[in-house]
């Protein structure tokens, strides 16, 4: 039977050895059809693909020993790929960007650098790696066919996406530079589906592990899910699986999710 709806769905696991289980009980409770991973911290060899296809999802991976790693699920399918590795930069060997085609939809799955400290090395790596990413998201966004691009941004776009957005400014994630550019990234055309249907109701999709952070909702948002024109007009809901993150040793984030109409 074909699907009238689709829920696409990024979880940053913060290592898939450890959170299998939480991925495995996630996936058979809420059936998302698309899901982006990030940070599977894991070689190749290392993805649990017999487990993942037992559980009814075909996927794409792309490993890393100890850091990044990025994997794409088709729910009932394998994703058919179409890039590996954001262009920009034939230098840069981190496993951060996998694409494919998935039930109709051309799927970007990024982790996108989180840039501390700040001044510093790494901060200008996320900045070099946000604007290659507009440049290649400029080239997806007005393509006649549904596109979304999904992950952990590592960007927190206002300050209503934080619980306290003073003890958070000299962090990397919500810089000046970085926030303006999401905001270009946006002005393409791509829709925040969270901050589309949540308005300007608090949600967020990361809550560290002090002080029970979790446990009070102090977080922040910064996992995130873009829909091009196409895909955004087919909009129906969004939200966050924060019941995953209060699971015991849990990941760091929470799955966020949107459903669209089926392309």
């Amino acid at each position: 039977m074909a699907r009238t709806t689709l829920k696409l769905a990024t979880f940053n696991l913060n290592g898939i050895g450890a959170r299998l289980p939480h991925l495995l009980a996630w996936l058979a409770r809420e059936k998302p059809d698309i899901v982006a991973l990030q940070e599977l911290k894991a070689v190749d060899d290392a993805f649990p693909v017999d487990a993942l296809e037992k559980a009814g999802y075909g996927a794409l991976w792309q490993g890393e020993r100890s850091w990044n790693g990025v994997a794409l699920l088709g729910r009932g399918m394998v994703p058919v790929e179409s890039r590996r590795g954001l262009p920009g930069d034939p230098r840069d060997r981190q496993s951060r960007y996998l694409e494919a085609a998935i039930h109709g939809v051309l799927v970007a799955g990024i982790y996108l650098p989180n840039g501390n400290p700040q001044p510093g090395p790494k901060f200008d790596y996320k900045l070099q790696w946000m604007a290659r990413l507009a440049r290649h998201a400029q080239g997806l966004v007005d393509l006649p066919h549904p596109v979304a691009i999904l992950g952990d941004f590592n960007v927190i776009p206002t300050d209503k996406d934080v619980y306290d957005a003073k003890a958070w400014k000299k962090d990397a994630l919500m810089q000046p530079e970085v926030r303006r550019a999401y905001e270009t990234l946006l002005g393409q055309g791509w829709t925040d589906a969270l901050r589309t249907v949540f308005g300007a109701e608090p949600v967020y999709t990361f809550w560290d592990y002090f002080r029970q952070h979790a446990e009070r909702d102090r977080g922040l948002r910064i996992d995130h899910v873009l829909l091009n024109p196409v895909l955004a007009k087919g909009l129906k809901g969004a939200g966050v699986d924060r019941w995953v993150r209060l699971q015991e040793k849990a990941s760091d984030h929470a799955p966020t999710w949107a459903s669209v109409r089926a392309p």
